[in-house]
């Protein structure tokens, strides 16, 4: 540490220096729930084991703290608690999407109105243009632009402006990372704690009944109906006046305040909807039958007055005299049960359960819940929310009216079991048992968490208990229904006595009215009654003496009665319970006594030494009880004289059952005997000792005592748990304490440790217990974290400090050999065999030296060496659960470190060597263990994962107590060992990774990675290793440095030891792949995140320079990215997916926002994808499958990546850049463009402005056309390719997002948009506003470092090129005015540095440049608008200036600003023309360019594009007429047919627009013309064979493609600069183009074109040799033609109408007819809907009228105020000469430019008429274009009519139904119904105008008229072969029908033949004129007679085209 610099030593000290230790020994008071603890009565010696107990209770816990637990606690609580405040200190963020949002509905409230469109192309003169612009006022003007100032002064003062006010911690602003993978969190146990259930606070109000004449008393209890089980204990209340509780005085001596309370709380640790509240009864016992005394308050009303208030009185003074005489008894009464089930609703009570056991962390299914878990259930105390009670639920006000009578024979609870089942069943008992009307009301809620003035189950008042008393309420004690495995932590010593049932039905007539006296006795004289029984109510807190209640003339009464005691802390011999028996006489007789002794029974506490518990039947003694009568039970009493007299001639006739609830007595056989034993080794007990039934002897103590340890884990889990706490610190006494019996040695500590073992092993295998998250037991994790402590050394040694304790005589009875051997036992090193006599030992100080050896045996080192040493079972289970002991190891460390004052020792001189060994090979054991259960069986993992994970909680702990070399090295031991072993690359990576996550988040963690050793940044310090320091520093020797503090070196792993193994794996993870990788790649990053987030907002890291130096410690992750860039998530490419468009417009224009995203644009345009200019990415790396990264893993490793950058030493990343090969340093610039797009604000939750279902829509369909483009073009794509391939869909991009969605939110379910409150989403909003700002930023830094450090270099054109797209991509992000600001200011730098540079190499780049500024500088934020046209006007100055380059940056702001305004749905044309007014004030002002030319053309520039808004102006007010829109930009489109880049622009905006509409053939349309225009150019400028020759190669796709071919050369010559320079013009820009005009055709359904435009392709690619590609081209041609094949004829072409539009009001469109193409099966009505709705929102409805026929419209009839249209259905028309083209359905349905409608008329006007005077026109369209063209709507230029007379119209309706029948009968498979239907049609009998009918009026007789001989001919042919198919069709369907259509089918057949009969005479007539010689006819008629018979109306409107 020598060698270090001042600064370094003085950062080190600052993080926390090694020199003094970490962990912190506390000791942390109880907290306690009472005033006073609960403690044993005073003045009583106690037992050993009492004493332990209690001492066990109220001890203080001993916590091992960590003292500068830093990193990690402090990270997370910046990240919760501060955090709350820590968005106040924030800057808010203003973006312009925001500021939009807020300022739209104003511009959405205008009405809209349609513009009559005028002739756009006379755009008028621009003068009128200029002065338009002039009449504006500019934008404020930056003040310095025009100044020269050098470009490094230029740099700086934007570096210091980027500097100011920047945010300090990114992490702090970064969202907090999932908790999921925080492995290195460890749960602080939940403190041991006193057991409460779910708590229910019952408050009795009143208790009445019809009259008022006698005290009563009320008891009340929960039992659990299905159970069978009384589950609590009695809560005693009387609401007695003062009236009656006088009657009583005499009985009652003192009243204490406890016994006044009228509310209690219950606990219910197993609720359920079988628990009733139980209120019972009492009253003073009086004369009669319960049913004769309950009588009156049947009967008797108090209200009715008169008679029956003599009655009362006389009652009253009845009960008065029975209150004096008999008041201390009681008789039943009656009782009323209260069902709990709605307030333990169950149902939400199993929700409960579940959200518990996920909140503890239970992973297997289907374990059953536990008990901890109930035990988390009720520290919620119930709280109303979470628990079963229903939220609503406040306090439940309860009201009981009618109670029911107690019967005398049924009084038990196995009858009132009974009764509740029934009553659960009905709900009434009244058949069967009397009810008596009353009013009980009380009041149940659920118990709040404190509750004032309480008193525990002792009587012990609970905190806070305040001064002022008011009635106090009572706990009462919970009986759950099954164990509950807490273990006790306060002193509880009860007994409840239940005496159950008496007989003495063969006694004597005497025996009546019985009740029994119970007492608890200390001696057998009547003065040893123990005042510690439990009063009731309204009387004192403890009794000596009990009645139970009687019951009136019954010799064996059933008894209810609960007495509870409070049992005294040391028990003897002597202490019984005594039981005497009375008859009461109930009738007051002269002289007579009001008790008769019957006799006495009694049952001793003590048996065998341990308290009696559970069911007797004692006999009864009729006689008083001899002397020492208590030192025998009952049943044995030995014969006596003279002998008792006994009932029943000593049978048991008294059934009593008597229950403990002791934290004390343990109740178990094993745990018994285990602490009985262990005391008579501690303390001074005589020998033999009594243990249970059997005596021991000194000699077999030893034995004795190791076969109670193997016993103790056959103990019952429950006392086992209840003890727990006790118990082991026993067995870590035993295991410490040599003990010497009998004058041997006795060595336990194996014994000791293996039962410790197996303890640990059934609590862990417990279905029943909780576990914590890493599978740790939660009793055990508690008891070592709070209660374990060191075994207090041998009492006769005792520690300074420490009372000293009675030295104990038996350790000085040592002889001196046994003295030596004890030593040279705990001496030998390793030997367990027994010790060696011979070894004396020197006399001298042989017992000093006894005590040392006694207490030198540490705790530590003797549990690490029972580890080492343990085989089979034992050791299995050791290492299974591993955590325990660690943990017991760590924390003895740490005390045996506090007591030992090592502190100051070395670290390394701590412990002995002997130990560390133990240590070493426990390390190894582990990992080996681990290891070996990874190789097994998938189950086996998870045990291996928390093995793996509570080794390192260990080393992490270690290297808080140990020499840190000593663990390093057993890091790496682990880490060789592990990889030695494992063959599973993901789990051995994902299992090293979760150990070093757990060691780095070590709160010294910087410091033990030496992080202040790393190289200096500057050149002050070129060293890396302390070592080199006086090494020369030549600079190659620095330069090679500075790289290779970037890479992960040999050197920096030794040095920076756990990081190093940290980026190793992270590495290794990166670059693997196989099964489950991902996982293992998200731990990896998470990991290095969660480390740095720590270091970012740890308050020990606050100053710059200390984070400089961690930055310069995580240099090497740099590396690991840079290697790890082709397995980025792609967020560029996922926001193209997921429809997102970066101007949020309304939802509409969402759904297909952008639909050719830029990416997709520029792949069309061969650009590979916007990542790339050059095909370095593909050249930099090796051809592998990636496995790529998913977007939060992306997220996470990138904010990192920005964190170093900010964090580090800027002139250190300036020099490392400097030294870069371009490769990586274009690999940076690829990162950095990812980076923009990854930290893109997103707006507050962009989950509210887009519903989902149209993000699924809009990204369905694009993925799929995006993905089709992507798929196929360029480096990147073919990259992005190859990494996807495995495994992944067909959408990779698409299910990655989704699937990352998922992964990130599975585990908080609740879809947070709904649960956040408005401030919280602001708040969010602006935090990640400012992410996104600082993140841009550091970006910002970075480029500006890399143009610094390489303008020194000569590859900087490439560079600049890879610059200047991240700077796009960020500007085509959605950004801060922040950011903006700073941003353009580079950019002008970079304009002023590499001006011509820019201009000459980075053309494309400089036309996104363009766009992008254009676009901001119609943004309507002032800032951002200044500082873009600053930048604007600086880009076509510098171009000017550059090579007089201005023409090709006008052609391109030209481009950008037509590409801008027809894409942006939100963009402003405002806003723009100030700018470019703007502009123009720039230009005028700028002194130093007055003199050129320049001016005048930015003045002209600026006229064009201010003509460009107008067009954008037009169609904003078309925005909501598609087809108008579309005429519009075709037009705008045609009126650029000069400049074919322009046009290429408009052709793609069409596209795009029809793409948004679903128009995908009309979209695809549009790109082959603009393949068409860009092959027209090629071949003008390169003559290649395999290169289209012009448009007219693409005749086959379509005919209207001519329209593309260059109007002539002397136009326009390519060669002219700034035209036909854009990246389409060049063949992989064609490829593009016509690839996605495939894909378009693909998804439009038209697959024959799909051919026709590969045929394009495929020369091009072959001649490229692109084989790949031609792959996947003839993948997609197979595709194609596949689809022909299976769709056939269920494909869907457009449906055709003919629109025409009449009346002023539509301007233009007056007169104009068009043809519309509407998607497939679009019915008339919707149509016409659609035009009459959106004209009338134009016009107002009442002004549009649609002609609904389709005759032709006469003007002169028409309303000049209305707006009419008319629509017809319109079908392809062909000429017969075309149908033999025409073959399939595809080609009727292509290039399509005639069509056809038929209007039926008659000459009277009428539309229909009878047959023989139906006439039909036909009319034929001709459109301008063919369909399908750029348009979905074409204008008519030709129509021509044809008439049909009558028997014409007969013969098309005959040949069709003809044909139909056809169809109908060849249909493949045979169609039964469809052919029924046509039959139905043609022979049906009563079909109107049918063929019959037909045939009658045309065929019946020969016409007179000659000319109608031939069509009379032709329509008796027709109905010839008419019939003739008829037949056909009757017989095929014969072999269709089933069997129950037999006689449908009868019915055909004879309907047909009744046809064929009708029909035969006139087709059989034939007219003989027709069939004379030929030469007969003159051909002058036969002219005529054709030329009559089509008269032809041609009205040709306008022939040319």
């Amino acid at each position: 540490m020598t060698h270090l610099n001042s600064l370094d030593v003085k950062l080190a000290q600052e993080l926390g220096d090694f020199t003094e230790d970490d962990l912190d020994v506390a000791f942390t008071p109880k907290e306690c729930r009472t005033l006073q603890p609960s403690l044993p009565e005073e003045g009583v010696e106690l037992d050993p084991h009492v004493r332990d107990c209690v001492q066990t209770y109220i001890r203080e816990w001993l916590i091992v703290n960590q003292k500068n637990q830093g990193s990690a606690e402090i990270c997370s609580f910046k990240k919760t608690g501060s955090r709350r405040d820590f968005h106040k200190t924030l800057q808010k963020q203003t973006f312009e999407s925001e500021s939009l949002e807020n300022s739209e509905p104003s511009a959405q409230a205008r009405p809209r109105h349609l513009n009559v469109l005028c002739d756009v192309s006379g755009k008028g003169p621009l003068t009128a243009c200029g002065f338009d612009l002039r009449s504006l006022q500019p934008d404020q003007r930056l003040e310095n632009l025009l100044q020269h100032v050098s470009a490094e002064d230029f740099e700086k003062q934007n570096e210091e402006a980027r500097r100011t006010n920047r945010q300090a911690e990114l992490f702090a602003l970064y969202p907090a990372v999932d908790e999921e993978d925080a492995v290195e969190i460890r749960p602080v146990p939940e403190c041991p704690k006193e057991h409460l259930g779910n708590r229910i606070l019952v408050k009795v109000l009143t208790l009445k009944f019809e009259i008022e004449v006698e005290p009563l008393f009320a008891s009340i209890a929960l039992y659990d109906v299905k159970e069978r089980k009384k589950i609590s204990e009695n809560f005693h209340c009387d609401l007695n006046s003062d009236q009656f509780k006088g009657f009583l005085r005499a009985h009652t001596p003192s009243v204490a305040p406890s016994s006044q309370a009228r509310s209690a709380v219950f606990s219910v640790t197993y609720p359920s909807s079988d628990i009733y509240l139980v209120v019972k009864i009492e009253k003073v016992l009086q004369q009669g039958e319960i049913g004769d005394c309950a009588e009156p308050y049947m009967v008797i009303k108090e209200s009715d007055g008169g008679k029956s208030k003599e009655k009362i009185e006389k009652l009253k003074l009845q009960a008065e005299s029975f209150c004096q005489r008999l008041g201390k008894y009681r008789m039943p009464f009656a009782w009323a049960p209260i069902s709990l089930t709605s307030f333990f609703n169950v149902s939400t009570l199993d929700r409960e359960v579940t959200d518990v056991e996920s909140m503890v962390g239970r992973s297997s299914v289907g374990e059953r819940r536990t008990l901890s878990q109930s035990r988390r259930l009720s520290e919620r105390a119930l709280s109303l929310e979470e628990n079963g009670v229903g939220s609503n639920f406040k306090a439940t006000p309860m009201t009981i009216n009618s109670f029911f009578k107690q019967e005398g024979d049924r009084l038990s609870d196995e009858d009132l079991f009974k009764f509740l089942a029934d009553y659960k069943r009905s709900s009434s008992l009244q058949r069967r048992v009397k009810s008596i009307p009353g009013l009980l009301r009380l009041e149940i809620s659920p118990a709040p968490d404190i509750i004032n003035c309480c008193l525990t189950p002792e009587m012990l008042p609970v905190k806070p208990f305040p001064e002022n008393r008011t009635r106090p309420h009572k706990e009462i004690l919970e009986f759950p229904i099954r164990e509950v495995y807490v273990p006790h932590t306060v002193y509880r010593n009860l007994l409840y006595v239940y005496p159950q049932r008496l007989n003495f039905a063969n006694k004597l007539a005497s025996a009546r009215n019985i009740t029994i006296k119970i007492q608890f006795m200390s001696g057998e004289d009547a003065s040893n009654a123990m005042p510690i029984i439990f009063g009731k109510s309204n009387g004192p807190e403890f009794l000596q003496e009990v009645y139970t209640a009687v019951t009136y003339h019954n010799k064996s009464p059933d008894f209810y009665e609960e007495v509870k005691i409070k049992l005294p802390a040391k028990l003897t011999v002597h202490h019984h319970l005594l039981f005497t028996f009375y008859h009461i006489s109930c009738q007051q007789k002269q002289g007579a006594s009001v008790e008769s002794l019957l006799g006495y029974s009694w049952l001793p506490i003590l048996l065998n030494e341990r308290l009696q518990t559970g069911s007797y039947c004692l006999p009864v003694a009729l006689e008083k009880l001899p002397p020492n009568y208590s030192m025998h039970s009952a049943e044995k009493v030995p014969l006596q004289n003279p002998p008792i007299k006994w009932a029943e001639g000593h049978k048991g006739v008294f059934n009593i059952e008597v229950q403990a609830v002791s934290s004390v007595h343990t109740q178990d056989n094993h745990l018994e005997r285990f602490f009985t034993l262990c005391h008579s080794l501690e303390s001074q007990v005589t020998f033999p000792i009594r243990v249970l039934d059997q005596k021991i002897s000194e000699t077999s103590l030893e034995h004795e005592l190791k076969l109670s340890l193997i016993c103790l884990n056959s103990s019952r889990l429950e006392p086992l748990v209840l003890f727990l706490h006790l118990v082991l610190d026993k067995l870590f006494q035993l295991s410490v304490q040599p003990m010497v019996i009998a004058g041997q040695t006795a060595n336990f500590s194996q014994f000791a440790f293996e039962s410790v073992v197996a303890i640990a092993n059934s609590l862990h295998n417990s279905k029943d217990l909780a576990k914590d998250q890493h599978g740790r037991n939660c009793l055990l994790a508690s008891y070592v974290h709070y209660v374990f402590r060191l075994p207090e050394p041998p009492r006769d040694s005792p520690k300074s400090g420490a009372p000293a304790g009675l030295p104990d005589p038996r350790y000085h009875t040592f002889g001196r050999t046994s003295a030596a051997a004890v030593s040279s036992k705990l001496l030998q090193a390793r030997v367990m065999s027994s010790s060696n006599p011979d070894l004396a030992g020197p006399h001298c100080a042989a017992d000093e030296e006894v005590k040392n050896i006694m207490s030198s045996k540490h705790f530590h080192e003797e549990l690490a060496l029972q580890m080492v040493v343990s085989t089979g079972m034992v050791r299995e289970t050791v290492f299974k659960y591993a955590w325990f002991f660690f943990e017991l190891l760590v924390k003895s460390m740490a005390q045996y470190v506090h007591n030992m004052d090592k502190r100051d020792n070395f670290r390394r001189t701590r412990f002995s060597d002997r130990f560390k060994d133990d240590i070493t090979t426990i390390v190894n054991v582990v990992t080996s263990e681990t290891a070996a259960l990874l190789v097994k069986p998938q189950k086996e993992n998870e045990q291996a994962e928390k093995m793996n994970i509570s080794l390192a909680f260990f080393l992490y702990d270690l290297l808080s107590l140990m020499d840190r070399g000593f663990v390093f090295n057993l890091i790496k031991h682990y880490c060789n060992q592990l990889s030695a072993k494992l063959n599973n690359l993901p789990m051995l990576i994902s299992m090293r990774l979760e150990f070093l996550r757990i060691l780095c988040s070590h709160e010294h963690y910087l410091n033990l990675n030496l992080f202040f050793m790393n190289a200096d940044t500057a050149p002050a310090s070129p060293c890396l290793s302390i070592s080199s320091q006086n090494s020369s520093s030549c600079s190659s020797f620095q330069d090679q440095k500075i790289a290779s503090m970037f890479d992960l070196t040999p050197e920096y792993r030794q040095q920076h030891f756990l990081t190093g193994l940290l980026f190793t794996e992270l590495a290794a993870a990166l670059d693997a792949e196989g099964e489950g990788i991902s996982k293992v790649q998200r731990k990896a990053v998470s990991a290095v995140h969660s480390l740095l987030s720590s270091h970012d907002l740890d308050p020990r890291c606050v100053k710059p320079e200390v984070k400089v130096k961690i930055a310069a410690l995580y240099l090497p992750l740099v590396g690991i990215i840079l290697d790890a860039l082709p397995q980025l998530y792609d967020f560029t490419a996922a926001d193209a997916r997921s429809g997102k468009n970066r101007a949020n417009g309304s939802d509409e224009e969402q759904e297909g926002a952008g639909a050719i995203n830029q990416n997709v644009a520029l792949a069309i345009a061969g650009n590979n994808f916007n990542l790339k200019t050059s095909g370095t990415m593909l050249s930099s790396l090796p051809y592998k499958q990636y496995n790529m990264l998913n977007a939060d893993t992306t997220r996470n490793l990138m904010i990192c990546f920005l964190w170093i950058m900010k964090n580090a030493d800027q002139t250190l990343i300036r020099k490392w850049i400097a030294d870069l090969p371009s490769m990586q340093l274009n690999r940076i610039l690829d990162l950095l463009f990812i980076c923009v797009s990854c930290f893109e604000y997103k707006g507050k939750q962009s989950s509210d402005k887009v519903s989902t279902q149209v993000l699924q829509k809009s990204r369905d369909v694009k993925a799929r056309l995006e993905e089709a483009l992507l798929r196929g073009e360029g480096a990147r794509g073919e990259m992005m390719k190859r990494c996807r391939a495995p495994g992944n869909d067909r959408f990779p991009g698409l299910n990655e997002n989704l699937r990352w969605r998922k992964e990130q939110t599975h585990w908080r379910q609740a879809n947070e948009k709904q649960d956040k409150t408005k401030a919280e989403l602001d708040q969010e909003a602006l935090i990640s506003g400012n992410l996104a700002t600082e993140a841009n930023l550091i970006i910002l830094d970075m480029q500006e470092n890399i143009i610094q450090a390489s303008s020194a270099l000569d590859c900087k054109d490439s560079l600049l090129g890879g610059v200047l797209r991240v700077l796009v991509n960020s500007l085509s992000c959605d950004q801060s005015t922040t950011y903006l600001t700073h941003c353009f200011a580079t950019l002008r730098a970079l304009i002023a540095k590499f001006g011509d540079l820019l201009f000459e190499e980075e053309v494309e780049q400089c036309a996104d440049l363009c766009q992008r500024v254009l676009h901001h500088c119609s943004s309507s934020m002032d800032v951002t608008r200044t500082q873009a046209c600053a930048t604007l006007y600086l880009l076509m100055r510098f171009s000017f200036g550059a090579t007089s380059n201005f023409a090709r940056v006008k052609m391109q702001v030209t481009m950008s600003l037509a590409s801008l305004v027809g894409k942006a749905p939100d963009f402003n044309e405002e806003y723009l023309r100030r700018s470019l007014r703007t502009i123009l004030a720039y230009a005028e002002e700028d002194t130093a360019m007055q003199a050129t030319l320049f001016p005048t053309q930015v003045e002209e520039l600026l006229c064009n594009l201010n003509s460009i808004l107008y067009d954008t102006v037009k169609m904003r007010e078309f925005q909501e007429d598609p087809e108008m829109l579309m005429d519009l930009m075709y037009r705008i489109a045609k009126s650029y047919q000069t400049s074919p880049d322009l046009r290429l622009t408009w052709l793609q905006n069409m596209a795009e627009k029809h793409m948004k509409k679903k128009c995908y053939t009309e979209a695809a349309m549009c790109l082959v013309h603009a393949a068409a225009l860009v092959a027209e150019y090629l071949s003008m400028l390169e003559d290649h064979s395999y290169l289209p020759v012009g448009s007219v190669s693409f005749q086959n796709i379509s005919s209207n493609v001519l329209e593309e071919s260059a109007v002539s050369d002397d136009t326009l010559s390519p060669d002219e600069d700034g035209v036909c320079s854009g990246r389409y013009f060049t063949e992989s820009g064609l490829v593009g183009l016509l690839e996605h005009a495939a894909e378009l055709f693909s998804t439009g359904g038209l697959y024959e074109t799909v051919n026709e435009v590969y045929k394009l392709v495929i020369p091009i690619l072959e001649a490229h040799r692109d084989f790949r590609k031609l792959t996947s081209t003839h993948d997609k041609l197979q595709k194609a033609f596949d689809s022909i094949i299976s769709k056939g004829h269920k494909r869907m072409f457009g449906t055709y109408f003919r629109v025409g539009f009449y009346g002023s009001k539509f301007g233009d469109l007056d007169e104009q007819e068009f043809v519309y193409k509407e998607p497939a099966i679009t019915k008339l009505p919707e149509i016409s809907h659609r035009l009459e709705g959106f004209y009338g929102q134009c016009f107002g409805a009442e002004f549009v009228e649609v002609i609904k026929d389709s005759a032709p419209v006469d003007k002169t009839k028409l309303d000049p105020n209305k707006a009419y249209i008319q629509i017809t259905f319109v079908e392809p028309y062909f000429d017969e000469y075309e149908m033999k083209d025409r073959v399939t359905y595809f080609e009727k349905n292509f290039n399509l430019r005639r069509f056809m409608y038929t209007t039926p008329f008659t000459l009277e006007g009428r539309p229909r008429g009878e047959l023989h005077e139906q006439y039909r026109r036909n009319t034929v369209l001709t459109t301008m274009h063919a369909f399908p063209y750029i348009k979905t709507r074409i204008g008519v230029i030709q129509k021509e009519e044809f008439v049909l007379t009558p028997i014409e119209v007969a013969i098309e309706d005959m040949k069709k139904k003809t044909l139909q029948l056809a169809v109908a009968i060849n249909q493949e498979p045979p169609d039964a119904k469809m052919l029924q239907m046509v039959l139905q049609g043609s022979v049906g009998a009563t079909v109107n105008q049918g063929p019959l009918e037909v045939a009658q009026v045309f065929l019946a007789e020969i016409p007179a008229d000659p000319k109608l001989y031939r069509h009379h001919n032709k329509l008796r042919l027709c109905f010839k072969e008419f019939i003739m198919r008829c037949g056909e069709a009757v017989e095929k369907n014969k072999r269709l029908i089933t069997a129950d259509q037999r006689e449908y089918q009868q019915e055909l057949k004879k309907n047909y033949n009744k046809l064929k009969e009708n029909l035969r005479p006139m087709i059989e007539r034939k007219i003989p004129e027709l069939y004379k010689p030929i030469f007969r006819i003159e051909s002058s008629k036969r002219d005529s007679f054709h030329r009559s018979s089509f008269r032809k109306c041609e009205t040709q409107l306008s022939q040319g085209s």
